[in-house]
């Protein structure tokens, strides 16, 4: 029974500690003195655990020897059931009785069960890591720090989701393309869709003119990216954002943008307000209406 008191108790004590390690090791790019530490700690609540079950055995058998009694041994017909949960036979019960009586009702001394004793003490230990790691050499992540470096993680990935996902890309976070291959898609987008009424180049039939600098809404990206994808339905603008996806909305948009100026034969009037970039100086902002 020693043999199996002990091998529970290393086992269990050793699941902690790596355990632990490995939590330590996790939140940190390399081997550092922390991961020392608990280990030291890990052999230290071993022996200590040792210790207390030796103890508690010397004390129990001086207290049965002071009353006169004799420590009960396991018999023959000790089953393997009864060793695990510290139980005693029917047959040695008169070894463990106490002295008092309640109307024939004896009282028997049985020590706690190694099992609840494994839990009790094992709490203890656990806590005492705990505390030791995260509280006195801080050196693993407590769960308000572990949440906040989740979400970092989490808006990194998005941030890196969002550039590989053209169906998150939207008027918050479009950007002008300069990838040839994505114009040039843009291009067929353009010619598919737009084409009928703006014109081969852009010149303006239905629509406005989409080569010069006077805009009804807005000649920057991204007023150009929400006019195509919501539309102006009260000037027979339809909304893309049902057939198209950000992704292909932004190579539409970035296509347009690349017509500025160029200026095709029979290009149709202004319409709008004349657009200036950020950057340029404050221009003439003359408007002129269909």
């Amino acid at each position: 029974m020693n043999k199996i008191k002990l091998a529970t108790v290393f086992l269990f004590v050793a699941s902690i500690a790596v355990a632990q390690t490995a939590e330590v090791t996790e939140s940190a790019t390399s081997i550092n003195v922390g991961n020392v530490i608990v280990g030291i700690l890990g052999v230290m609540v071993f022996v200590l655990l040792l210790l207390v079950f030796t103890l508690q055995k010397v004390v129990y058998m001086l207290s049965m020897e002071a009353k006169g009694l004799q420590y009960p041994t396991a018999t023959e017909t000790t089953t393997t059931w009864e060793k695990l949960l510290s139980l005693k036979p029917l047959s040695a019960e008169k070894d463990v009785e106490l002295d008092h009586d309640f109307d024939g009702i004896k009282e028997l001394n049985n020590p706690i069960p190694f099992w609840f004793n494994l839990l009790f003490y094992g709490t203890i230990v656990i806590g005492f890591i705990y505390m030791l790691v995260f509280h006195v050499f801080e050196t693993g992540v407590l769960q308000a720090k572990e949440y906040e470096n989740e979400l970092t993680k989490a808006e990194i990935d998005k941030k890196e989701y969002v550039k590989k996902a053209g169906n998150l890309v939207d008027e918050n976070n479009v950007v002008l393309l300069t990838d040839a291959s994505r114009v040039q898609s843009g291009l067929t987008t353009y010619t598919a869709k737009c084409a009928v009424c703006h014109g081969d180049k852009g010149e303006g039939k239905v629509g406005p003119n989409l080569t010069d600098q006077y805009w009804l809404h807005g000649g920057d990206m991204r007023s150009v990216f929400s006019t195509i994808k919501y539309g102006v339905p009260s000037k027979g603008m339809v909304a893309w954002q049902n057939s198209l996806n950000g992704g292909q909305i932004q190579e539409l948009a970035s296509y347009i943008m690349t017509l500025q100026g160029t200026n095709p034969p029979g290009s149709k009037e202004p319409q709008g307000e004349l657009y200036a970039p950020e950057s340029a100086k404050p221009a003439d902002s003359t408007t002129t209406t269909k």
